[in-house]
C-alpha cells in the first residue's frame, strides 16, 4: 500500500484533525450524552461525528455479529488456498482476527447488514490478493526498498529499521507505522518488525489502516477501496492484472457471503 494518492489522503485527515480541534480537542468529557466523539476529537451529531471511527458516545454500529459471518468455513476457505510450507499458515487465525475486532467495534458494523457483508468481503479480498491467502507476512523483496519518507518530520524514521509491508494488508511506510503504533499500542517506529512478529499487532495495524484510509469509501464501491490502498501503483490502466485480481477475490467472496458486489468495482 505504498501510493502517493495514500500519503495525500493521510495529510488531508491530520490537517482536518488539526481544524477540528481546534473547536474542541480530542473531546474528553465535552460533548453531551446525545453526542458523539467524532474520528478528530470534536463533538456533534450525524454521520460526520457517529459515523466512521468514531471515540465515543452514541457512535453509529448497527450490531451484526463479525464472528457470524466470518466463519472457521470462510476463514480456512482462504488460509487453505496457502501451500503448507507457507509462513503465514501457522501466523494468521481466525480467532486473532476476531481478538483484533474487539479495538475496532464499528469494522464492517456501518449500514446495513448487507453493507457489513461487502465490507468484509472486500476487507478479505484485499488482504488475500497482498498475502497470496495469507501466505506471506511480509512484502518478497520488502527489506531492500526505502519505504521513508523524510518530508514526514512527525513520524522521523529510524535508519536501521525498515518500513515495509508487514502483515494482512502489507502496512507500509513511517507515516503509516508510526501512528498505527501509537494507537494500538507498539512502537512503530523503532519496532516495526512487531507487525510481522506478534499476530494479534499485525491484524490490529491492518485493520487500523482500513478504518482510518478505507473504511469511508466502502459507500462509493469497491474501485474506491482499491484506489485508497494502492491507487498510483494500480489504478488508471497503470497494472490492470492486479486489479482484476482484487475484483475477482471480492466477487468471489461476496457469492461466498451472499451478498451482491454492488457497482463501481474497478478503478
Amino acid at each position: 500500500m505504498a501510493t502517493s494518492t495514500m500519503k495525500t489522503s493521510f495529510i488531508a485527515i491530520i490537517l482536518a484533525g488539526m481544524v477540528a480541534g481546534m473547536v474542541k480537542a480530542q473531546c474528553g468529557n465535552t460533548c453531551s450524552a446525545t453526542e458523539c466523539c467524532s474520528r478528530f476529537g470534536f463533538c456533534g451529531t450525524g454521520d460526520d461525528f457517529c459515523g466512521v471511527n468514531c471515540r465515543g458516545g452514541p457512535c453509529v454500529n448497527n450490531g451484526v455479529s463479525i464472528a457470524d459471518i466470518v466463519t472457521q468455513e470462510f476463514f480456512d476457505g482462504i488460509l487453505n488456498q496457502a501451500a503448507s510450507t507457507c509462513v503465514g499458515r501457522s501466523f494468521y487465525s481466525r480467532g486473532v482476527f476476531l481478538d483484533a475486532l474487539n479495538s475496532f467495534t464499528q469494522f464492517a458494523r456501518i449500514g446495513s447488514v448487507e453493507d457489513s457483508r461487502r465490507e468484509i468481503a472486500a476487507f478479505f479480498a484485499h488482504a488475500t490478493h497482498e498475502t497470496g491467502s495469507f501466505c506471506h507476512i511480509e512484502e518478497d523483496g520488502g527489506a531492500s526498498k526505502d519505504y521513508c519518507d523524510e518530508t514526514r518530520t512527525d513520524y522521523p524514521c529510524n535508519p536501521s529499521k525498515g518500513y515495509y509491508g508487514r502483515g494482512p494488508l502489507q502496512l507500509t511506510w513511517n507515516y503509516n507505522y508510526g501512528p498505527a503504533g501509537s494507537d494500538i499500542g507498539f512502537n512503530g517506529l523503532d519496532a516495526p518488525e512487531t507487525v510481522a512478529n506478534d499476530p494479534l499487532i499485525s491484524f490490529k495495524a491492518a485493520i487500523w489502516f482500513w478504518m482510518n484510509n478505507v473504511a469511508g469509501v466502502m459507500n462509493q464501491g469497491f474501485g474506491a477501496t482499491i484506489r485508497a490502498i494502492n491507487g498510483d501503483l494500480e489504478c488508471n490502466g497503470v497494472d490492470p492484472t492486479k486489479v482484476q485480481s482484487r475484483i475477482n477475490y471480492y466477487t468471489q467472496y461476496c457469492s461466498q457471503l451472499g451478498v451482491a458486489p454492488g457497482d463501481n468495482l474497478s478503478c
